[in-house]
């Protein structure tokens, strides 16, 4: 396991590039939601004769049936997974906020540029990630 270490304030970035990230952050938080809203909405408010496409009263295939539960629960899946990336989101929004912006969680070095601008939620630095990665297939 990876021990933490106090997070040190950044001074990786400047007042302007923070508020740039944080804006960035922000833009991608609210997609985000608009994405899960509209994946929960078109899944959840149907029935399944809506989904389905039949609105005559004959019963629906069972084969029909399955594949419309099968959308059902990947749409869903995919929701919660952008929960996830909500929460990331929210992480770095609050780094930003509290200056350790950059700044590895866990060995407290600073996080290269490059990987902030791939995964502007980034919290920890490829070599911490890398083994916690590690961990987590060895103990998981």
């Amino acid at each position: 396991m990876v021990k933490k270490k106090r997070a040190r304030k950044s001074k990786i970035f400047s007042a302007k590039d923070l508020k740039a990230v944080r804006k960035k952050l922000v833009d991608e938080k609210v997609e985000i939601l608009e994405e899960i809203v509209n994946l929960k909405g078109d899944t959840l408010n149907k029935s399944m004769k809506d989904a389905s496409g039949d609105l005559s009263g004959y019963s629906i295939h069972m084969a029909d049936m399955a594949t419309d539960q099968y959308d059902r629960e990947f749409s869903l899946e995919l929701a919660e997974g952008e929960r996830k990336r909500l929460y990331e989101i929210d992480d770095a929004i609050n780094r930003v906020d509290n200056g350790e912006y950059g700044i590895c969680t866990s060995c407290g070095e600073a996080i290269p540029k490059g990987r902030l601008q791939a995964m502007p939620q980034a919290e920890c630095c490829i070599k911490c990630r890398e083994e916690a990665e590690k961990n987590e297939k060895n103990h998981g």
